[in-house]
């Protein structure tokens, strides 16, 4: 036999009232989650900024104009041509890279924010951390390594000058 239940408009109300809620609860949160989404991303913005502006403050001074590396941020020319066709999809000749101060900060903002998001998400986003391990590949090609001599001084140098831009923001 099949039984059939009813239930009252009284019995009833406090079910629909208890739904309403649940559902307007979603829909509030799915609502905000553009604007969550939209603040990480400035946050991550304003991350890239500060390591990009403390990378180009540390680079070492080789006192010769013919070292062999380019920019503010003394990037090597092998380097600078696997950045640019991964950035801009197309080779940058060191020259160009030297002469253009803007094209330099867009290819070097492109390789920070990929590094520096990935040493967030390793770190869990401890941005101390994050901050010591990307300037560190930035110096040697590898994330550790950089708690003695030259190496361990530039990462210094280079944490020290982000949390000045941060301060100074």
């Amino acid at each position: 036999t099949t039984e059939i239940y009813t239930l009252s408009l009284h019995d009833a109300l406090p079910i629909l009232n208890a739904m309403k809620f649940l559902l307007s609860g979603v829909f509030i949160t799915l609502g905000l989650f553009p604007f969550a989404a939209q603040a990480q991303q400035q946050s991550l913005n304003t991350q890239v900024a500060g390591m990009v502006e403390a990378l180009r403050l540390a680079a070492p001074n080789t006192g010769s104009a013919n070292d062999g590396y380019y920019s503010d941020w003394q990037v090597k020319p092998e380097t600078l041509k696997s950045w640019s066709k991964s950035c801009l999809e197309k080779e940058v000749s060191p020259a160009e890279f030297e002469k253009n101060p803007q094209l330099a900060r867009q290819v070097v903002s492109c390789i920070v924010e990929r590094e520096l998001k990935g040493q967030l998400e390793a770190t869990s986003n401890n941005e101390t951390e994050a901050v010591r391990g990307t300037a560190c590949w930035w110096m040697t090609g590898k994330y550790e390594g950089c708690d003695s001599g030259f190496s361990a001084d530039y990462v210094k140098k280079v944490l020290d000058y982000y949390q000045q831009t941060k301060q100074s923001t």
